[in-house]
């Protein structure tokens, strides 16, 4: 096997490592849902057209999870001693309400923003490694004059 074989080989491995790092990332980010912020106006004129199909509060966090019948969601946040005249208004429209537990609250934790600076390391990482293979090859190759 030739030099130049044995670096278009490494360079196909290479790029199937990278390929194979990049789809499990892809495929985590698109499964996440994400709730968008919304203001007590808009709730309330979502609960008024008996849109919402199930909430979930997070006590904790004075947060409410609003799962439309549409199937957006949002994220209202209320105010303090707020939770039970907003649990009552939306059982008194037959929402489906839950309460997480204390429990539950805590493991509820923001996602980490350094995701993309990981994803990003891992790339350069990889790209380092690939240079290097392809130096070392070419390194090692036979000068034909």
């Amino acid at each position: 096997m030739t030099g130049l074989k044995r670096a278009r080989g490494l360079c196909l491995a290479a790029a199937m490592l990278c390929l194979a790092l990049a789809l499990p990332a892809a495929g985590l980010a698109a499964a996440t849902v994400t709730y968008v912020p919304e203001s007590k106006q808009a709730f309330e004129a979502q609960l008024n057209k008996g849109e919402i199909a199930s909430a979930t509060f997070n006590k904790r966090l004075r947060s409410l999870r609003i799962d439309l019948k549409s199937g957006e969601h949002f994220l209202y946040k209320y105010p303090k001693k707020g939770s039970p005249a907003l649990e009552a208004q939306l059982k008194a429209r037959k929402v489906s309400v839950t309460v997480l537990s204390p429990t539950q609250a805590t493991k509820e934790v923001k996602p980490a923003k350094h995701k993309l600076r990981y994803i990003a390391g891992g790339i350069l990482i990889v790209i380092i490694l690939v240079v290097g293979i392809v130096l070392l090859v070419n390194r090692r190759r036979q000068p034909s004059e």
